[in-house]
């Protein structure tokens, strides 16, 4: 089981990457329309956030400072707030990229060390109804989740008129 979600897990930090890869910095707070309001610095911290979050499950530590949990985190569907757009308040990308790989080796080792058995225990969180065990929170925490704010930076770039980055791996 931790083959197949630390593979999926890995490529979708590298496709992050490959979203970001041709952009200057200050197109990261851009945002090309209505439904896109989700601009590449604010995914790319949200996803740190998130494997942030998803350690503390994992049960390290908690990583992420108060700054940046103030301008990443979101309370998930129906959170009215949207990402701020002046490019001034965020990190550069570079920062950006390096705290989502440093999270994401982050929950990788913690994946590592967990036995199968691990897999199927229950999981104490807010989508626990929908998702019981704690390798259930992982794949959708490490994929479904992360593929659904990569797939919008990949409807942010085709508004904008970039090519796929999909088609650059």
């Amino acid at each position: 089981m931790k083959n197949y979600l630390l593979a999926s897990y890995r490529f979708n930090l590298r496709y992050a990457n490959f979203l970001v890869v041709d952009l200057p910095d200050e197109w990261m707070t851009r945002t090309p329309a209505k439904g896109l309001e989700n601009h590449p610095a604010f995914t790319l911290g949200h996803l740190a956030s998130g494997a942030a979050m998803t350690a503390k499950y994992l049960g390290g530590a908690y990583e992420f400072s108060q700054e940046w949990e103030s301008l990443f985190k979101r309370n998930g569907p129906g959170d009215p707030t949207l990402p701020n757009l002046d490019t001034s308040k965020y990190p550069a990308k570079k920062e950006l990229l390096k705290a989502l790989t440093t999270q994401h080796q982050r929950v990788e080792n913690l994946i590592l060390d967990l036995s199968e058995q691990q897999f199927l225990e229950p999981a104490k969180w807010r989508f626990k109804q929908y998702f019981p065990t704690l390798g259930d929170l992982l794949f959708f925490m490490c994929i479904t989740h992360e593929s659904m704010h990569l797939g919008q930076l990949a409807a942010w770039r085709r508004a904008l008129g970039l090519p796929s980055a999909l088609g650059q791996l």
